[in-house]
């Protein structure tokens, strides 16, 4: 979510502690559950990229699903491909340029979906206020510039962030107990002054977690104000339906981000939150692709066209 500055690409030098790599901790303590989430993740993986890939597929194939619902769509279901394919295969160690390629690329892929689905927000009010000039107003060029925005404000930020994190003196430490790189995780073994790393990720935290919900939340209350004066109960669910999917995504992601990010945290990390984080990290990405389609007519339609398109052309 950002560019990524020269510090990034000669990380190495920046790590002047001695500290190469990382081990991930895991579950490592619990062969158990080590082989058992090795398949499980591996399976929804591979279902997040079927059907994420699908969905960019079908929203560029089908000419019927280039609006900017779609486009938004596709933009999301890149950014969960992005996401997941940050960190599965699941590593035991990762070397400490790994280390920050993968903290940067899964925080700035998280930071620029809250940004994107604030985005859909309003592109499904426009949707419904000003059905007539919503074209005019939702142009192509628009829809470009707002994606394009997010996903380069968010990588700028991360970056930032990752580098400031990563010149910290770790003083030999290097045992995450997480699965990835996560940033909290790895600021533990830090032992020099973090005042302004986490006054980075405090005001990133802010920029792009409650005032993006705050935007969906106002979106969604006009939203309702304009479904509630349409004349017949047909308008009404219509105007519904169109903003289900996406209000089923919001509070998917955001329900996980909150229970994981705002519940009161200890000192050592419980295996129940690290098997809980790798669940949700693969389950909501899985399950966009699904949400989206499963009552979604023109997706289904555009679908079975381009399936049968490619059965006519084989």
């Amino acid at each position: 979510l950002h560019i990524i500055p020269s510090e990034l690409c000669s990380m190495e030098p920046l790590n002047k502690t001695g500290v190469s790599e990382f081990f991930l901790k895991g579950v490592s303590g619990y062969p158990f559950l080590e082989h058992l989430l090795f398949p499980l993740c591996s399976a929804m993986y591979l279902m997040t990229l079927l059907g994420n890939t699908a969905i960019v597929a079908v929203s560029v194939l089908d000419v019927h699903l280039h609006t900017p619902m779609y486009f938004f769509l596709g933009n999301l279901s890149t950014l969960d491909i992005c996401y997941t394919s940050t960190f599965v295969p699941l590593m035991k160690t990762i070397s400490f340029t790994g280390c920050a390629v993968q903290m940067c690329l899964s925080l700035s892929t998280v930071s620029t979906e809250c940004l994107l689905l604030a985005i859909m927000a309003y592109d499904r009010y426009l949707a419904i206020y000003q059905p007539l000039s919503y074209h005019m107003l939702m142009s192509h060029q628009l829809c470009v510039l707002l994606a394009g925005a997010a996903w380069l404000l968010c990588l700028f930020k991360l970056v930032t962030e990752t580098v400031i994190a990563l010149r910290l003196p770790f003083c030999g430490h290097h045992v995450v107990s997480h699965f990835t790189c996560e940033i909290l995780a790895v600021l533990k073994l830090a032992c020099g002054n973090m005042s302004v790393s986490k006054d980075f990720l405090l005001a990133g935290s802010i920029l792009l977690l409650p005032v993006p919900l705050a935007f969906i939340c106002l979106s969604y209350l006009l939203i309702l104000a304009t479904i509630l004066r349409l004349p017949s109960a047909a308008g009404c669910r219509k105007a519904f339906s169109t903003c289900s999917a996406h209000l089923a995504v919001v509070l998917l992601f955001y329900g996980t981000i909150i229970f994981m990010y705002m519940k009161p945290k200890s000192k050592e990390a419980h295996i129940s939150d690290e098997v809980f984080t790798v669940l949700y990290t693969m389950v909501t990405p899985m399950l966009n692709p699904i949400i989206y389609s499963l009552r979604n007519k023109e997706v289904k339609e555009a679908a079975r066209k381009v399936w049968g398109r490619r059965r006519a052309s084989g």
